[in-house]
Parts: C-alpha cells; sequence; structure tokens
C-alpha cells in the first residue's frame, strides 16, 4: 500500500512549513528497529509526502548513531519511491560559497563500522553504486532550484560528497587531502543513506546547503558559530522552497528510474535456497524476485 510516493530526509524544520497540510504523525516499527523518530505525513502541492528527522527532532543522535537501515526501510513502508535528503554540509570549494546548493553525483567514503546495507544472514547482493544518485530525480531538484531564483545562492549541480565519520570535524590535513581528489562538500551522513536507498530501489538525491567553508579556507578561524547558526536557518527556509517546487515538479512526472530495478540483477543467492527467516524480514525488498 502505498500512502506516501515522496519521501525527505533531513532537519526537522523542513516540515515546518505552511505549505503542508493535513499533518500526521506515524510511528513505525521495522524489522532493523524504530526510524530516528516519528515520521510526519503531510499533503504538499496536492501530493501527500513523509518527512523524517535525520537525527530526531531535537537533534540527539551521532551521525553514527544514526538508524540508517530503520529510516529508508520505514520509508520503503510507507511506500516512497523518491527520496530527498537535505543536509548542511561544508564546502571544499571556494566557489561553493555558504548559503549555496550542491547537488553532488559521487561520494567518497570515511566513514567506519557503519551498517549500510540490508543483506547478509544468508542472502547475497550486489548493487551498482557507479553511479549512486538518480540522474533524473536529481535533474528535478536541480530545475527546482534554478527555477525558484533564490538570493545569494548558487546552484553546483555536480560533484563529490565526502562522508566523513565524525562527530569531530575534519583536520586541516584532512581537510586539504580532500580538496586535492576535487570534492566539493563534505558532511557525515548520506553515503549510508544512498546505499540502503539503493537496495531498497529507491530513487535518492542530495540536496545539500552549505553553511561555512571547511577548515582549510585561510579566512576559516572568521567563521563565528552565530555565523554557522544564521547560515543554518537561511538554508532551512531556502530547503523548504526547494522542496515545495521540488514536489510539485515531480508529481507532474513521476519519471521511471533505474534505481527502482536496482536488485533485478543484484541478489545472488538463490532465494528458493535461501533461509526463511531472512526472506521474511527482507520481504518488502524482495517480494517482486520470489
Amino acid at each position: 500500500m502505498t500512502i506516501a510516493r515522496i519521501g525527505i530526509i533531513g532537519g526537522s524544520g523542513l516540515y515546518k512549513m505552511d505549505a503542508l497540510k493535513d499533518v500526521e504523525e506515524v510511528e513505525i516499527s521495522t524489522p532493523f528497529g524504530s526510524p530516528s523518530d516519528a515520521i510526519i505525513l503531510g499533503t504538499l502541492e496536492e501530493t501527500r509526502v513523509a518527512f523524517l528527522a535525520r537525527h530526531g527532532r531535537d537533534h540527539t543522535l551521532l551521525p553514527s548513531e544514526l538508524p540508517f537501515r530503520a529510516n529508508i526501510y520505514a520509508m520503503k513502508q510507507l511506500g516512497v519511491e523518491y527520496l530527498i535528503s537535505a543536509s548542511a554540509v561544508g564546502s571544499l570549494k571556494v566557489e561553493a560559497k555558504p548559503l549555496d546548493m550542491v547537488i553532488p553525483d559521487q561520494f567518497l567514503d570515511r566513514t567506519r563500522n557503519r551498517i549500510s546495507t540490508f543483506f547478509g544472514e544468508g542472502i547475497v547482493a550486489h548493487i551498482a553504486f557507479g553511479e549512486p544518485i538518480c540522474k533524473k530525480l536529481s535533474g528535478i531538484l536541480a530545475d527546482a532550484i534554478a527555477a525558484l531564483n533564490l538570493p545569494d545562492v548558487t546552484l553546483h549541480h555536480g560533484g563529490t560528497y565526502v562522508c566523513m565519520e565524525g562527530p569531530a570535524f575534519s583536520t586541516q590535513a584532512e581537510s586539504h587531502f580532500y580538496r586535492t581528489g576535487n570534492a566539493t562538500v563534505i558532511g557525515m551522513t548520506n553515503l549510508p543513506e544512498a546505499k540502503l536507498a539503493r537496495e531498497a530501489e529507491i530513487a535518492y538525491a542530495t540536496l545539500a546547503l552549505v553553511t561555512d567553508y571547511d577548515c582549510w579556507h585561510p579566512d576559516h578561524d572568521s567563521v563565528t558559530v552565530e555565523m554557522v547558526i544564521s547560515n543554518l536557518h537561511k538554508n532551512a527556509i531556502n530547503a523548504q522552497r526547494v522542496i515545495q517546487e521540488t514536489v510539485r515538479r515531480l508529481r507532474e512526472i513521476y519519471p521511471i528510474s533505474d534505481a527502482h530495478s536496482a536488485l533485478k540483477y543484484a541478489i545472488l543467492t538463490n532465494l528458493d535456497k535461501a533461509p526463511t527467516a531472512t526472506k521474511e524480514k527482507l520481504r518488502l525488498l524482495l517480494e517482486k524476485y520470489l
């Protein structure tokens, strides 16, 4: 049963918009535990959407504590087919200035010990992940940003998101190292989400919201906490407008994404011989292949 075809993961401020109507909270349990918070369902642009506060609405979860599998599985249970991830990031390029928006098309994994697959326990699957972002969804997202012509915001379509472990930010040596690899932004959350969304056959795109330059920048010491908080607030307001416009455009098309059939050739295990308990646990992902 499809309750919401479009999902948004980000800060709790994303769903506090006047345009969101018929709001309700839904507590969901999954085979992987509970998601970060209750999921907020609402109607936006005549479309039912699902919002999830990634770190909990009171920001109580570290990046390494996030229940990534539960978050994505819960979206799948609601029928989500398109997932937009809004995230605060640091910039690794001078041209990607604070308040800019970046839609990356690549990831660099610098995390440790994060479970970013639903599989195992007797079922093996290897998804194709050379292009980790859905081009069709990211294109609609980029068109929405361009159409809004937001003040003080430049869109950077493409680039690499470095996903670091955290919770501490980079050392200067690390920051300069990432820049030698031509990375664009750095954050702590999106890569596990992207991998799990692909396994769940959900089209996924990142809306990276630049709050500040990472510590490589010579003027980094002049950045104050007040400035970062101010940028976070401005980014949240801009992100609300982008989400609304993206939902409006997406509901007119609902494009078929390669992500929607990502498991077609990825499962190597003969499911007839796979453990029953694992098949039941993953039935939502496997049912069209059983």
